[in-house]
């Protein structure tokens, strides 16, 4: 809207004329200013103008309606000249917005001193026009400014506010009194004024409303500040005719204003303090102001001849329950008396930004709140899934979802009896049917195999309550027990591997003194046996036996060594062996009897495997007796086979792996429990001691790494040992 030009009449000259240059692109004005001029001499008389009442129903500018009210203001009092004051109720200064048979309306803001002041109160008080007779000695600058010695003040209030006033001057020597349609007067200043303002008002919301609407339009696109506020600051700009619109938001945990958001895409700014006093940061300061205000700029001392001034007007942004930031408009172009009218903008555009703000950032505390308890809903472990009380699902997690392989999509408003095993839908029926008794239930728990959810699990069901207290339906949490499971099988398995270290270090000791107390006896008949057999004093009918003897001596006595290295009396010495080498010495020195047994030996070496730090002797003892027991059990089948022998290095660990299978019978369950117990053998009497699988399992131990047997899928038994690297 483009605000009418403030015009003068000079009756002297009898000339209309401009009482200061306008710009044409100024802001929306609440108060239009026009000085009527009297009708000139000897011009043709005018139809009587129409009845105040049908001006105010009819004419729409104020620019329009002045003229005639400050006809009437003359014709009713007898005065020549006049002059309208506006009053600002924030600091109580009166503007002079329009006028009668002056060459110039003042550009200054009337700040009235004591003595006027108190004039005015008076007036105001008593709601009655007061005539001040000698008004060049008791209102010099009222009468300076109306160029006459009496004047009549016309208070314009509604109810206690002070709306303006009207000062009428006479030129030529006051009335005696005061006629009774000085009171009409300041009525119909004040019903067109307010009828004026009410009008501007309309049209500065309405173009508020357009604004916003399209801010808030961008907002429930986008879901963001960034894009609409830029929108907004630009259509700002354009309402207030400033140079530029930014908005600063603040960051509480930062406790930063930041610029979010300006009409001019080259601005840029860091970050302000919340606590920056004035002179650093007028951005801070306003935020914490009640309301909009206006700073001149500091190159805007404005000349006589410039009825406009730049300034930079700040407007709080303040929600219902904290400050939110600040809105500054830079260069905003004013005139002397638009304060009011500029300020009640800023006030406006600030109250519907700051509850639009506040909303966004409600809504955004709201969705993290929900983002991050979603996030938290779908990081535990468990199954966790919510049902109300008829049984149809609420919300389940990502858990739950993925275990029975559904989408929470798919899930929710279906029964949650769909979903399990029938003995956990019976519990959960027979839960919900019993009586809650008034008041919350204990929690419930039950350990039950799902054959849906596939697993052992504990189940606990919560009630679920709602706002009053009562009950809304259930919260299960099933907690899956085959980890469990698993982890007590493993400390089950270390037991028993505890257990037989224990036995065999306990035997261990008691057949290494056995061992000692034998050994000695033996040596001494080995002695004596091969004595007698160098110097030959035995009959020759007796040379067959006394061999037999020392065979028998011989056997003894490897039994005795043999004990002595299950008991561990050896002491191991660890160097870089490499596996292969050992398996290829093994391999030839039982090549002769497996060829007689007509068994087939098939090596798969692994040419880069790793050296072990071991004992080479006592590797060589593990895989002879490993090698020979395959022997024996494909030997057991009387129609020949194979033996693979694999060496790799076990995947992701620091282990070397060797395997040994054979393709005979395989072992039956209770011969895998005790396989490597000390003088357990599946050979008949004579034929084993027991010893040689004890004997590799002690050595394995004693290099660190873990021997196991096992039957193969496809037939037959298959030994593995696992070593450290090197």
């Amino acid at each position: 809207m483009v605000r009418d030009p403030p015009i003068a009449y000079n009756p002297s000259t009898g000339a209309w004329g401009l009482t200061r240059p306008v710009r044409p692109s100024m802001p929306p004005d609440m108060t239009p200013r026009r000085v009527t001029p009297p009708p000139a001499a000897g011009a043709v008389t005018e139809p009587a103008p129409p009845p105040l009442a049908t001006l105010l129903a009819r004419t729409t500018g104020l620019g329009d309606l002045l003229p005639h009210l400050h006809q009437h203001a003359l014709e009713s009092t007898g005065g020549e000249r006049s002059l309208l004051f506006e009053h600002n109720p924030r600091n109580g200064i009166l503007h002079a917005t329009s006028g009668f048979g002056l060459e110039m309306l003042p550009s200054e803001p009337w700040v009235p001193g004591p003595r006027d002041a108190a004039i005015i109160a008076d007036a105001f008080g008593r709601g009655e026009p007061v005539l001040v007779t000698d008004a060049d000695r008791e209102m010099p600058d009222l009468a300076a400014q109306l160029e006459t010695r009496a004047v009549l003040l016309l208070a314009l209030r509604k109810g206690s506010d002070r709306i303006g006033l009207l000062a009428v001057g006479f030129a030529g020597r006051a009335p005696a009194a005061v006629g009774p349609g000085a009171d009409h007067v300041a009525d119909a200043f004040v019903v067109a004024l307010e009828i004026c303002r009410l009008r501007q008002r309309e049209e500065l919301h309405h173009e508020l409303r357009r604004l916003l609407e399209d801010f808030a339009q961008g907002i429930s696109t986008t879901l963001q500040l960034g894009t609409p506020l830029a929108a907004f600051c630009e259509g700002a700009s354009r309402l207030f005719g400033a140079d530029r619109t930014s908005v600063w938001l603040h960051d509480r945990r930062a406790r930063l204003l930041v610029l979010r958001a300006s009409s001019d895409g080259a601005h840029a700014a860091r970050g302000v303090p919340v606590d920056a006093d004035e002179v650093l940061s007028p951005v801070a300061a306003a935020m914490r102001h009640a309301r909009a205000e206006i700073a001149l700029d500091a190159k805007a001392a404005m000349p006589a001849d410039q009825p406009m001034a730049t300034c930079t007007v700040t407007v709080p942004l303040r929600g219902c329950r904290r400050a939110l930031g600040t809105v500054v408009f830079e260069g905003v172009r004013i005139e002397a008396g638009d304060e009011l009218a500029l300020l009640d903008r800023a006030d406006e555009i600030g109250r519907q930004l700051s509850s639009a703000v506040e909303n966004l950032q409600l809504l955004d505390d709201l969705m993290r709140s929900r983002r991050q308890l979603q996030e938290t809903f779908d990081s535990i472990a468990h199954l966790v899934v919510v049902y109300d009380a008829e049984g149809h699902i609420v919300h389940a997690n990502n858990a739950f979802a993925s275990r029975v392989g559904k989408t929470r999509d798919q899930l929710v408003e279906r029964p949650v009896a769909e979903f399990v095993g029938p003995e956990l839908a019976a519990w959960l029926a027979a839960l919900a049917a019993e009586p809650d008794g008034g008041g919350t239930r204990a929690a419930t728990q039950r350990e039950i195999v799902d054959s849906v959810l596939k697993g052992p699990f504990t189940v606990t069901v919560t009630d679920l309550l709602n706002r009053g207290r009562e009950r809304a339906g259930s919260v299960l949490v099933a907690r899956d027990l085959t980890p469990e499971t698993m982890l007590e099988a493993e400390r089950e398995e270390l037991r028993r591997r505890l257990t037989q270290s224990e036995k065999l270090a306990a035997l261990g000791q008691f057949v290494a003194g056995i061992a000692h107390e034998l050994n000695n006896p033996l040596q001494g008949v080995l002695g004596h046996l091969e004595l007698l057999r160098v110097t030959g004093a035995f009959p020759k009918n007796l040379r067959r036996d006394v061999q037999t003897i020392s065979r028998e001596a011989e056997r003894a006595a490897k039994i005795v060594r043999n004990l002595l290295l299950f008991a561990g009396s050896r002491r191991i010495g660890r160097r870089a062996v490499s596996l292969n080498g050992v398996l290829q010495k093994v391999v030839a020195l039982r090549a002769a009897a497996c060829r007689a047994a007509d068994i087939e030996v098939v090596r798969h070496y692994d040419d880069k495997l790793p050296r072990v730090q071991s004992d080479p002797l006592l590797l060589h003892q593990v895989f002879l007796n490993m090698i020979i027991n395959a022997e024996d059990a494909v030997a057991s089948t009387r129609k020949g086979g194979r033996i693979d022998i694999t060496t790799a290095v076990a995947p992701g660990r620091p282990m070397v792996v060797v395997t040994v299978r054979d393709t005979g019978r395989g072992m039956a369950p209770d011969v895998l429990s005790h396989m490597f117990e000390p003088f357990y053998t599946t050979k008949d009497v004579g034929q084993g001691t027991g010893l040689g699988l004890a004997i590799t399992y002690g050595i394995v131990q004693d290099h660190g790494g873990h021997i196991s047997a096992a039957n193969h899928p496809e037939g037959g038994a298959v030994f593995t040992v696992e070593l450290p690297m090197a």
